[in-house]
């Protein structure tokens, strides 16, 4: 597991309240959301991998739809590398849904069509990241979030 504090992010979010719903603002749909527990750290996430990690908001894809065995699904987060091929597929979940072995399963689904290098899951509470090894079908899992290709981590800064 990492250990990330995602809530050093909370203040930079922007919110609002209309008709008694707090709302959310997404800065990569450019739109309020209505604010619900996975949406709050969805977008935590976001604003974790783009100020820690470097990635722009431009290579970010939000509920992205996928094919996925003549089935349509959404994926929460997917990251494009440089290149603007897929680097990071990440799984939100609301705080009070623990991180198990079906949320390993549906990622992992979710990433057949893709073969993403990287996978992440988290309920803001509990994150874990795994390096996909697809020439010996396996992954292993990491100590930190990738950072995004072609940027020194912060310790090098």
């Amino acid at each position: 597991m990492i250990d990330i504090d995602f809530l050093q992010y909370q203040g930079q979010l922007r919110r609002k309240q209309s008709e008694g719903k707090l709302y959310v603002f997404d800065p990569i749909r450019k739109k309020y959301l209505v604010q619900m527990p996975e949406e709050m750290v969805r977008q935590l996430v976001l604003l974790f991998l783009q100020q820690a990690k470097g990635f722009s908001k431009n290579r970010l894809a939000i509920e992205k739809t996928l094919k996925v065995n003549e089935l349509t699904k959404r994926c929460d987060i997917l990251a494009y590398g440089m290149d603007m091929q897929p680097f990071l597929l990440v799984e939100c979940k609301a705080p009070q849904i623990p991180i198990s072995q079906d949320t390993f399963r549906q990622v992992a689904i979710y990433n057949l069509p893709l073969r993403v290098p990287y996978l992440m899951v988290t309920n803001g509470i509990q994150t874990f990241c795994c390096k996909m090894d697809y020439a010996n079908n396996g992954f292993s899992f990491l100590h930190e979030v990738p950072t995004y290709p072609g940027r020194l981590p912060n310790s090098f800064l």
